[in-house]
């Protein structure tokens, strides 16, 4: 019996030490100029409890003196911290966290005849006590805003008719506050701020026995891996329309309100700022747009009309036209054209056309026009226009024709027509240009120059009936290659020199042997270029495989002969092809026959 008692007395003694927790025990520390992180693991060393706080809350290098003798845990953290936080006790650990927001009101009676009454007051930063500039102070039922001055200031101006209201105070990387308050008087108030984005910073009782060394490296890591939040809606004034056409105002109270947005029927802007929606435009969502000159908005679904420029934080839903520019933050679906340029941040869906250029952060789907070029960062899936280039960043799906140049940097899975040059890392599709590039291709290049990295490369010299030599370079795929060709005469009496193009096929490959069947034309120079003397010709080639690099192939040819040069110069060759061959002619000018290449192939 003495026992239990004994048992149940101990067992409470331990549940009511347990319950009066870590912030009700007693220690005591004396310490002069002492960096403010050692006085923490110094606190936590002699409670055996861990500390766990945001890295920003409290300036770890600062020096600290404290003079605590049998005290209390909490007192000794009020006198630390100047009683500027609460504390919370969860487990084996003091959470450290800010004091909730305080609020002090003034307030004096406003005559009921008024239409406004006015709030005042300071924005404070609740960890160091400076006041707040460039903080955002808004209604967002009356949609009026403004911002703290660089004294942390402000005044805002609100409507009597409306029954309620609030006002909200933001700032980037700092926690929302709303503050109701009465249409029916005037008020003062003061607001804390802290911030909102911030690691954890855990401090354990074994960190006081730790070397310098080895909490500098600690604190080291805790500090890279800090990262302060970034808002995508205000990634657009960075750009540099933005940058010209935003005043730093409008900047920081989007940077301010990051992703809060309300919608509207209508908005009318004069310019930026100035606007039926003040202040607050850039958090708008509108359906129906009018900008006299330009116009900086959140967003749009409706219709949109500037005869300068129209700027959208995100997205743009429906009809949008300027004189000049139009700027999307997000994405954009639907109409949009402008005199100079196009830009949307992110994907665009429907039909995109101006004067000079079109851009897309992401994937273009439909149809995008430019006069001197378009640009995608993602895919594309449409038709493409431009008099100079167009860029898909990953796929391009349709057909893109361009005045210079056509770049997919994935697959191509259409058409590229350019005028001079065509790139697909893959080519699944048609590529017609003057060279047309690819890594490796599925489908079909035909230009003068088609180089596929991973593909069909040939080198062939050879003879035949027309010429003693002949040589020719084949590339692109095994289904449709292109060839240039070059043949002369070694002989001083009959000299013949001639130049081509074709294209060709190998239908047949197999590890020894291989059939292929090309198509060419071919200048002939006899002397004089005031007549037009062309060779085609049709071949079939059996190929031999020697080795992998090396092959040697023949095979017969059908050749269709038009030449206006009915004499010949002295030296050069008179009769093509040498006597011998069988030949029919038609229309004057014409001339066929039968005959034959041979040659080796080197690939």
């Amino acid at each position: 019996m003495k026992k239990t008692i004994l048992f149940t007395l101990l067992l409470a003694a331990v549940q009511s030490l347990h319950a009066e927790g870590h912030l009700a025990k007693i220690i005591s520390i004396n310490v002069t100029r002492q960096r403010m992180v050692n006085v923490m693991e110094q606190i936590s060393n002699k409670g055996n409890f861990y500390f766990s706080y945001n890295s920003n809350l409290i300036r770890r290098d600062s020096l600290v003196s404290l003079v605590a003798t049998d005290k209390k845990v909490k007192e000794v953290l009020d006198q630390l911290f100047n009683n500027r936080f609460e504390y919370k006790e969860t487990g084996n650990y003091i959470i450290i966290r800010p004091k909730p927001v305080k609020l002090t009101i003034v307030t004096k009676p406003v005559q009921v005849a008024e239409k406004f009454y006015t709030i005042n007051g300071y924005v404070t930063d609740g960890q160091s006590g400076f006041k707040l500039p460039d903080a955002s102070i808004y209604e967002k039922s009356q949609l009026i805003g403004s911002l703290s001055d660089y004294n942390g200031f402000f005044n805002i101006k609100l409507k009597s008719k409306y029954s309620a209201a609030s006002l909200t105070v933001s700032k980037d990387q700092y926690r929302d506050t709303t503050v109701p308050v009465n249409p029916d008087i005037s008020e003062e108030i003061s607001i804390l701020l802290y911030p909102s984005s911030m690691n954890d910073v855990v401090v354990t009782p074994e960190d006081f026995l730790q070397p310098d060394s080895v909490m500098e490296e600690r604190w080291a890591d805790t500090l890279n891996a800090d990262q302060l939040p970034t808002d995508s809606t205000n990634k657009i004034e960075n750009r540099f329309l933005g940058r010209w056409f935003v005043s730093a105002g409008q900047k920081m109270q989007s940077l301010n309100l990051g992703d809060w947005f309300t919608e509207r029927p209508f908005q009318f802007s004069v310019v930026p700022g100035l606007s039926t929606q003040g202040k607050m435009s850039g958090q708008v969502v509108n359906n129906f747009s009018l900008n006299l000159f330009g116009g900086y908005t959140g967003g749009l679904k409706g219709a949109e009309i500037g005869s300068l420029f129209n700027i959208n934080r995100k997205d743009a839903i429906g009809f949008q036209v300027s004189g000049l520019f139009n700027h999307t933050g997000g994405k954009q679906v639907g109409f949009q054209a402008a005199g100079v340029s196009n830009s949307v941040l992110e994907s665009h869906q429907g039909f995109q056309a101006s004067g000079v250029a079109n851009y897309n952060g992401k994937s273009m789907h439909g149809f995008q026009a430019a006069g001197v070029a378009n640009f995608n960062g993602a895919e594309f899936q449409g038709f493409q226009a431009a008099g100079v280039y167009n860029h898909a960043g990953q796929n391009a799906s349709g057909m893109q024709v361009a005045g210079v140049a056509n770049f997919a940097t994935k697959n191509l899975n259409g058409v590229q027509i350019a005028g001079v040059f065509n790139y697909a890392k893959h080519n699944k599709g048609l590529q017609i240009g003057l060279i047309n590039y690819a890594d490796t291709s599925d489908g079909f290049s035909i230009g003068l120059v088609n180089i596929v990295k991973k593909g069909y490369h040939k080198w062939y010299i050879g003879t035949d009936e027309t010429m003693h030599l002949t040589t020719s370079i084949k590339s692109g795929n095994r289904k449709l290659y292109s060839i240039l060709l070059g043949g002369m005469n070694l002989d001083e009496n009959n000299k013949l020199y001639a130049f081509g193009y074709g294209l060709g096929t190998e239908w047949v490959n197999t590890r020894f042997f291989a059939l292929s069947t090309d198509a060419t034309c071919q200048y002939l120079y006899l002397g004089s270029w005031d007549y037009v003397n062309l060779l085609n010709r049709f071949s079939l080639n059996l190929h031999f495989r020697v080795s992998k690099n090396f092959a040697i192939y023949g095979g017969p040819s059908f050749n269709a002969y038009y030449s206006e040069q009915n004499f010949s110069k002295p030296g050069w060759a008179s009769t093509i092809p040498a006597n011998g061959y069988q030949q029919f002619t038609w229309d004057n000018n014409w001339r066929g026959w039968g005959g034959w290449q041979a040659g080796i192939a080197i690939f």
